[in-house]
């Protein structure tokens, strides 16, 4: 079931995006991902940064696990980090 909450971008995914956050509808944080690649798919730098990107959940690494396993909670927050520093991932 779909549920609200915020995505915020930091460093080169805030600038692949345009804007530093904004709010999501989706039950998982793949749905999440999806509906941000299409509300910026005129930016085609965004999905590539997506794809090297790390993300938290509510303030939880996500790691490897699947983004469809990742469920996403009512007014929960998505951090998506970008390496830092120039380093690979």
């Amino acid at each position: 079931m779909p549920v609200h909450g915020t995505i915020r971008y930091w460093a080169a995914a805030k600038a692949a995006a345009g804007v530093a956050e904004e709010t999501y509808e989706a039950g998982t944080l793949e749905e999440a991902l999806r509906e941000a690649r299409d509300r910026h798919d005129a930016r085609p730098e965004f999905a590539r940064v997506l794809q090297r990107c790390s993300f938290l959940v509510d303030g939880n690494p996500v790691g490897t696990r699947s983004h469809g396993a990742v469920s996403l909670t009512e007014g929960g927050t998505v951090e998506v980090l970008p390496p830092f520093a120039g380093g690979a991932r």
